[in-house]
C-alpha cells in the first residue's frame, strides 16, 4: 500500500473550462488511465481561465457540477474545485503545485491535455517548471504525429522529450463550442455528452439564445 507521501502513485490531471465537459474529454481521461496505469483522474474545471475574458465561460458553480454529473460513474475518476476556490486566474503550473502539496512530493503528476494545446505551450505560465512538475500526456487523432510539436518548441522538446508522452484518441472531433452552438440553435447534442449533463443544460438553460424582452 503507498504511504501518506504518494510514494509510487500515478495520477492524471485534467484541466479544462469543461464548458460543457463531453465524451471527448471522457474518452480522452479512460484512454491516458488505461495507458499509463493512472490509479486515477481528476478533472479540474477552472475557475477564472486566463486565456478567456471575464464573463466570457459559464459560471464555475454549472461547469463544476457539469463535470461532477460527468464522471460520477467512474471510480477513477475525481473532480476537485481548487481552481474554482483559488482567486485569481488559474494557471496550470499553479494547479499543480496545489495537487503535488495535497497529495504529497512521491506521486506522479501526468498533466492530459491536446497535442494543439501544447503547442502554446511555451505561452503559459513558467513552462519550465511545468515540466519538472509532470508528465504532458499529449493527446493526438489517429495519424496525428508530435513531429509538429517537436518543431514549434524546438529545443524545449528536446530537453524534455521524456516528459511528453503521445496518446492517440479517436473522439477528440467533439468540442465544447460545437455543443454550445447546437443548444443554441435548439440542435440535439445527444450522444456527444452524458445525458445527464444534457439534462442539466436544458433545466439551467445554459447556452441557450438570450432574447431580448419586448415591452
Amino acid at each position: 500500500m503507498d504511504d501518506v507521501t504518494g510514494l509510487g502513485r500515478r495520477l492524471g490531471v485534467m484541466g479544462g473550462t469543461f464548458d460543457p465537459i463531453h465524451y471527448g474529454h471522457l474518452v480522452t481521461a479512460e484512454a491516458a488511465a488505461e495507458e499509463f496505469d493512472l490509479e486515477q483522474v481528476i478533472f479540474v474545471p477552472a475557475g477564472q481561465p486566463p486565456h478567456k475574458p471575464p464573463g466570457a465561460v459559464s459560471d464555475a458553480g454549472h461547469r463544476y457540477l457539469m463535470t461532477v454529473l460527468a464522471t460520477l460513474a467512474n471510480p477513477r475518476f475525481a473532480v476537485s474545485r481548487v481552481d474554482i476556490e483559488r482567486p485569481g486566474p488559474s494557471y496550470t503550473v499553479d494547479t499543480l503545485r496545489e495537487l503535488r502539496r495535497q497529495f504529497g512530493s512521491g506521486v506522479e503528476l501526468y498533466f492530459i491535455t491536446g497535442a494543439d494545446a501544447m503547442l502554446q505551450i511555451l505561452q503559459w505560465k513558467d513552462p519550465e517548471s511545468l515540466f519538472e512538475l509532470c508528465h504532458f500526456i499529449a493527446a493526438t487523432r489517429p495519424g496525428y504525429g508530435l513531429s509538429r510539436l517537436e518543431k514549434v518548441l524546438g529545443p524545449t522538446a528536446l530537453r524534455h522529450r521524456d516528459r511528453i508522452l503521445p496518446l492517440q484518441v479517436p473522439a477528440l472531433a467533439i468540442s465544447s463550442t460545437d455543443i454550445r452552438r447546437r443548444v443554441r440553435e435548439g440542435r440535439s447534442v445527444r450522444y456527444l455528452l452524458p445525458d445527464a449533463v444534457a439534462h442539466y443544460i436544458a433545466k439551467s438553460g445554459l447556452y441557450a439564445e438570450k432574447r431580448v424582452a419586448r415591452a
